[in-house]
């Protein structure tokens, strides 16, 4: 621990490959194309090993393509809610395969692509309006969602070269989620289906949590595909690649306490630092804490922002907390790194690998530079 500076993202290398052996193990025995989406996770310093077993991905920007293209070394699958005419030169020349969120999208580029030096794929995304996902900031299905086309916009025909049909509706999701989209896909989109060469059935597949029926998934894509045959199948998970690989250590720098609520003041933050745990919202694990109330030692956990709900509550610990002490966040790898801000100017937290070897590595320590660029 003495190696890791605080706060910090430390990425255990040792669980990020038990991950990718499972994820390899279900694209090979399924038959089907599994890449990773960087919307997730996209530490490129771990790309290197993650080429090692699944050497392509997905990506939701011309940053995020760039990046395939340059550290990942692969032409990335790109989907975007709204491509610019600025950068479509740029997302024809790191991709693969372009899906896209609307007819009109594709009629206003289809030219640039045709014309291109080389065959890109083009897809359109597809919305099943069906979906298990809950909460409704993370459920691409919602009512009057912005994406995807619905099955009455859509043309007998597809326009010519469209290619593959995508959708995306799952969240952290079992596959028993999956088998039931897919039953409304085959059965509002069958006369699609039959028009194109690829199904891309997105992200939110959680293959590598624990309990997860990974059978029953290969069973399920494998009765697609004998019911389909002439497709390729495309999945993009992107927490199951992250999922239970990493930790974020933090310190307690300060004790308060109002009203009988006692506030370990840490030197991150959840705001800037872990925005899921307010978002959806959920409470993270902390390493050797028990649930609030069941020991004398209950605190909440503070942000050292300046935004009043920066906080998240409440965990119980065998002995007083002291300022000094080290609070180590379970599954912070995932959605983290990818989402911090520099709001408050609060410093990032370092990224560090723990090796295979027992060893830890810092990869990048954050600076005022950082923080002072980005801001002009």
């Amino acid at each position: 621990m003495s190696q890791i500076p605080s706060p910090c993202y430390v990425l255990d290398e040792a669980l990020l490959r038990r991950n990718l052996q499972l994820i390899k193990s279900v694209k090979e025995r399924a038959g089907v194309d599994i890449i990773l989406a960087f919307k997730a996770f996209a530490l490129w310093e771990a790309f290197p090993i993650v080429r090692e077993y699944i050497p392509t991905s997905t990506a939701s920007s011309i940053h995020e393509a760039r990046l395939a293209y340059e550290e990942l070394g692969c032409l990335a699958h790109t989907y975007s809610p709204a491509y610019t005419d600025a950068t479509f030169d740029d997302i024809l020349r790191y991709s693969s395969h372009i899906t896209f969120n609307s007819l009109s999208q594709y009629n206003h580029f289809a030219a640039r692509v045709q014309a291109y030096d080389r065959h890109i794929s083009c897809g359109l995304r597809i919305n099943p309006e069906f979906s298990d996902v809950e909460t409704d900031l993370y459920n691409p299905c919602a009512p009057g969602s912005r994406l995807g086309v619905v099955v009455d916009q859509l043309p007998a025909t597809l326009p010519a070269g469209i290619e593959g049909l995508h959708f995306h509706t799952l969240c952290e999701s079992t596959s028993y989620d999956l088998e039931r989209t897919l039953a409304v896909v085959e059965q509002r989109f069958a006369p699609w289906l039959s028009q194109v060469k690829w199904l891309n059935m997105g992200g939110g597949h959680l293959m590598t949590r624990k309990g997860y029926d990974v059978e029953h998934l290969i069973g399920v894509l494998t009765a697609f595909q004998a019911r389909h045959p002439h497709l390729k199948v495309i999945m993009e998970p992107g927490s199951a690649f992250a999922w239970q690989t990493g930790t974020l250590e933090t310190t307690v720098v300060d004790i308060v306490e109002n009203h009988g609520i006692r506030t370990a003041i840490l030197d991150a933050s959840f705001a800037c630092h872990m925005p899921d745990c307010l978002e959806m919202p959920y409470k993270p694990a902390i390493r050797g804490a028990k649930e609030g109330g069941e020991t004398p030692y209950t605190y909440r956990m503070g942000g050292n922002s300046c935004l009043s709900g920066d906080f998240v509550g409440d965990w119980s610990f065998d002995a007083p907390l002291a300022i000094g002490d080290r609070i180590i966040f379970e599954d912070m790898i995932h959605y983290t790194i990818v989402k911090t801000t520099m709001f408050n100017g609060v410093p990032h937290p370092a990224i560090a690998v723990r090796k295979t070897d027992g060893t830890t590595q810092v990869w990048k320590q954050f600076t005022y530079e950082d923080y002072r660029n980005r801001m002009g």
